[in-house]
């Protein structure tokens, strides 16, 4: 049952079938014209051919069901003259291929039907085939969006008409001068001008000669373009090629140590003219000793005479040769190195002797006022005047031991006269007296250097009254109430902390342990 069904269905789709093959279209009222082709198309046609979709002869051959590249090119023109003519992409890659082989279709309204690869296009098979500098350009740089790209120009002021500093004057053949490696190189000859361009001239722009892209007549005469250069404001005329070199305006050709009876030695060799002939020609006669051009740079004020050249050197005025560790008895040590002569030398240091004891130029930085004497070398070194001062502090009366030892001189020595510091103890550490010499002055038979915190006293041994039962845990100034001048003398007797507690009223005389003991003065043991 189920195969005659099958076979009945297979039957009447096939009269269908060659029913509408025999038709164009159908009409339905809802529908409109319907092919039947288009029922069988395998997918819409991209936008720009949409109008042909109800057509399919336009691109294909009927009944063939084949893309036919006669049909193609009968709507793209500018391709077909490419192929014609083997230029273009099409022209030299494309020409013995089918359409379909590249472009495909019936891939939607948005589908790709140009398959381009931007990344791995070869433009070298294109027209314009891409060297040095083009190769690096980004496609967008020359193909303008919405516009095809077989119809980017390929002449370079298309693109390098805002690079023609010429303004146009040298015309649109761009590539008679420059290359695609780099459009300020160019191929140009200047020596084909009758005025070869050497040294310096072949760095120099176009511009820097022909200011308003003016190519003929332009001057040749060294002054025609370095009249601003001139310093000598043609006081040693025009003829600028005898001194000056192409290689280097500053470089000159004119030998001063030939031609003149001044030997240009150390910095003398990079000076310009016009430091030492400032106000005439090179024919009026300057004079050639160091004072008559260093006048201003003499620091010295003529104390030490006017044989500069007796310390400074030709390299550089700031370079001297004088040795003072040879030429004097005072040796240079230290922050010395780096004083200026004025520094010690303020008088003519040619008739006046200097004294060397540092107290003579030292007198200002004396913070003792003379009372540690003249030696200042005992504890001051020539590297810093305040730094890594070496005193030794237990050759005094007050060793440093433990943290005095790291505690800073000025913590003790308000003063800079350090005699004037004590050596007692609340001198420093009053603030420090939790007992408020009520125990003496005398800190040291508690505290140690090492911390004022840190104390050891054994009240049993170093005294005559032994704390026990509830004395040991008292604090000092439950007995020492009073300030003491020396040492802490409080009587041992029970009465003196006790008399309120005695509730006998004295009945029983003042020997309070014959009866109570130090536990507890309620705990009785008569004795």
């Amino acid at each position: 049952m189920l195969r005659f069904l099958m076979t009945r269905c297979f039957f009447i789709w096939v009269l269908i079938f060659g029913f509408l093959t025999t038709s164009n279209s159908f009409a339905d009222e809802n529908l409109g014209v319907f092919t039947f082709k288009k029922l069988l198309m395998p997918g819409e046609l991209n936008h720009l051919h949409k109008k042909y979709e109800a057509d399919c002869e336009s691109c294909h051959v009927k009944g063939s069901g084949g893309t036919q590249n006669s049909l193609c090119l009968d709507c793209h023109e500018a391709v077909e003259a490419d192929l014609r003519d083997r230029t273009g992409f099409h022209g030299k890659v494309a020409a013995d291929n089918e359409c379909k082989s590249c472009h495909g279709e019936h891939l939607g309204r948005d589908g790709d039907i140009v398959s381009l690869d931007r990344d791995r296009f070869d433009h070298g098979n294109s027209d314009f085939i891409l060297e040095g500098a083009h190769v690096i350009v980004a496609c967008d740089s020359c193909h303008v969006e919405n516009k095809l790209f077989r119809d980017t120009k390929s002449e370079c002021v298309a693109c390098h008409k805002n690079d023609d500093r010429h303004g146009g004057a040298m015309g649109d053949q761009c590539e008679n001068c420059h290359t695609s490696k780099s459009w300020i190189d160019n191929t140009f000859n200047h020596d084909d001008t009758g005025f070869a361009l050497l040294g310096e001239h072949k760095s120099t722009s176009c511009s820097g000669c022909h200011p308003d892209q003016k190519f003929e007549k332009t001057p040749s005469e060294c002054v025609a373009c370095h009249a601003v250069d001139d310093p000598h404001r043609s006081r040693n005329g025009n003829q600028c090629d005898s001194c000056h070199a192409e290689s280097d305006w500053n470089k000159l050709v004119f030998d001063h140590d030939r031609d003149t009876g001044f030997t240009l030695k150390g910095h003398h060799r990079d000076l310009t003219c016009n430091a030492c002939h400032r106000d005439s020609s090179y024919d009026t006669k300057i004079g050639g000793t160091c004072i008559d051009c260093h006048q201003k740079d003499d620091q010295h004020d003529n104390r030490f005479g006017k044989k500069c050249q007796s310390c400074h050197a030709s390299e550089s005025w700031k370079k001297t040769t004088f040795d003072h560790t040879l030429d004097t008895d005072f040796t240079l040590l230290g922050k010395h190195k780096e004083v200026s002569c004025d520094s010690c030398h303020r008088v003519n240091a040619l008739a006046a002797k200097l004294s060397t004891a540092c107290v003579d130029c030292h007198k200002k930085n004396d913070v003792h006022e003379g009372e540690q004497g003249k030696e200042c070398s005992t504890c001051h070194n020539n590297q810093a005047w305040f730094e890594n001062v070496r005193f030794n502090h237990d050759l005094t009366l007050f060793p440093l031991v433990g943290m005095h030892a790291a505690t800073g001189c000025e913590s003790c020595h308000s003063s800079r006269v350090f005699k004037e510091a004590s050596g007692n103890c609340e001198d420093c550490h009053l603030n420090d007296d939790f007992h408020e010499k009520t125990l003496g002055p005398n800190c040291s038979s508690c505290h140690n250097p090492n911390d004022w915190g840190l104390w050891v006293f054994d009240h049993d041994s170093q005294t005559d009254f032994i704390l026990d039962g509830a004395h040991g845990g008292l604090s000092c100034r439950e007995c020492h109430t009073r300030p003491v001048k020396n040492r802490p003398t409080v009587s041992s007797s029970c009465g003196t902390c006790h008399l309120n507690d005695d509730v006998h009223n004295r009945r029983f005389g003042r020997v309070c342990e014959r009866c109570h003991t130090t536990e507890s003065f309620k705990d009785i043991r008569v004795k």
